[in-house]
């Protein structure tokens, strides 16, 4: 069975976001860039589902700048055995990404796509769920256990009322949450031999799909600064601060 899973390029996690000084965007300026977390959980899910044998190829595509190769590269060396990079200048909005990402299942045919429920810069959760309706594919979001046996996925799902478990018929569409797993480190041996395997570079016009920014950035504006806290004497001035002040009871 053929893996697909679409990875995206974002700010690491571990850096402290900066706003340019006109708020139009996020500075990226000389900023660590990374495989987005939940994107780097599917690429270890993809990874075990091959070592289990359950996989024999994994695929991995990236929609973005041309330096989304790194991102690329990283998760060859983590496991998958090639990749697809579709370069465009325009940052493509969910729906654009969503159907660049159809136009290439309908080449590759995979029997299972695995992609990160969301991505921690535009925090949209939308491309997966879009991907589904697009290709009329069967998915289970917020996956936190995967479990493939013949021909159909058991995804267990992470709701507000606690845990549902879902058959899916493949192939299918898996969408996946923190708990899932924990990727692996990449081995120094594995990075040089990511340099070799096949990477084919396309463009969105290669798959006739015309890339669409549908959301403008009004204003960026960084998050409040944390206050210090004080010390009260008593539980009644804590409660009297805490509805007078900070407003939180009635």
């Amino acid at each position: 069975m053929k893996v697909l899973v679409p990875v995206k390029r974002v700010v690491d996690y571990n850096v402290k976001v900066r706003v340019k000084p006109d708020h139009s965007d996020v500075d990226l300026a000389n900023v660590k860039m990374d495989i987005n977390p939940f994107c780097e959980i599917a690429v270890e899910e993809a990874v075990r589902l091959k070592e289990q044998g359950v996989a024999d190829e994994i695929v991995v595509v990236s929609i973005g700048e041309a330096k989304a190769e790194e991102q690329i590269r990283k998760a060859m060396a983590l496991g998958a055995d090639r990749g697809i990079l579709i370069t465009t200048d325009e940052a493509p909005g969910s729906l654009s990404v969503a159907k660049l990402l159809k136009a290439v299942v309908d080449e590759e045919k995979p029997g299972l796509v695995i992609l990160g429920k969301q991505s921690i810069d535009s925090d949209n959760n939308q491309t997966g769920q879009m991907l589904g309706a697009l290709t009329g594919m069967p998915q289970g979001t917020f996956a936190s256990k995967l479990v493939v046996e013949g021909e159909e996925a058991q995804v267990t799902r992470e709701i507000d009322g606690g845990l549902q478990t879902v058959a899916l018929k493949l192939p299918a569409i898996v969408t996946t949450d923190l708990r899932l797993n924990e990727p692996r480190y990449a081995k120094l041996p594995d990075i040089m031999k990511a340099k070799r395997k096949p990477l084919d570079k396309k463009t969105p016009a290669d798959y006739g799909v015309e890339v669409r920014k549908t959301v403008n950035t009004l204003k960026v504006e960084p998050p409040a600064e944390r206050q210090g806290g004080i010390t009260v004497g008593s539980v009644s001035e804590l409660v009297e601060k805490l509805k007078n002040e900070a407003k939180v009871l009635s």
